[in-house]
């Protein structure tokens, strides 16, 4: 069976040309042939949400994505989110509040976090924590964590 073409799409605002298996999932395509680690493998079920990328802007799991599914279309990893220089609100947010902790999870919540900024500016607490339901932390309770994404809603994204 021959080997798909090229596959082209968006990858943090540049344009990518990579070839790709056909089962080929996301997930590995970023870390392994684009050598972008800042998402993470966590469970490879789709359940722990270290691998969140944002698929044309909304949270999408990298581990139950096929790559083949991403052609045309825009992908933000954790480096995408973050500025040239510094860090973004979110990611100085996190810092600032001590959401971090070992920091494995961390991209996953922070890139789900900048989307949830970016649609909703000023979510109430509920709907912080229904938009990082789908992020398990090992390390914390949550609480820095939904601290830090308020307090980045408060000086805007």
């Amino acid at each position: 069976m021959p080997s798909p073409g090229p596959l082209r799409f968006q990858l943090n605002g540049h344009p990518v040309e990579v070839p790709a298996e056909s089962a080929r999932i996301l997930l590995d395509l970023v870390r392994e042939d684009l050598h972008l680690t800042g998402t993470k493998r966590g469970c490879d079920l789709g359940t722990c949400g270290c691998c969140t990328v944002l698929l044309d802007g909304r949270p999408t799991l990298s581990c139950l994505t096929l790559a083949r599914l991403v052609e045309g279309r825009s992908v933000t990893t954790i480096e995408g989110v973050s500025p040239r220089q510094g860090l973004s609100r979110v990611q100085q947010a996190f810092v600032d509040h001590g959401a971090t902790q070992c920091g494995f999870c961390t991209p996953g919540f922070i890139v789900t976090a900048t989307a949830l900024l970016r649609d909703h500016a000023h979510p109430s607490k509920e709907e912080i924590e229904r938009a990082i339901s789908g992020n398990l932390c090992r390390c914390t309770g949550y609480t820095k964590i939904v601290e830090a994404i308020q307090s980045a809603s408060r000086e805007g994204v």
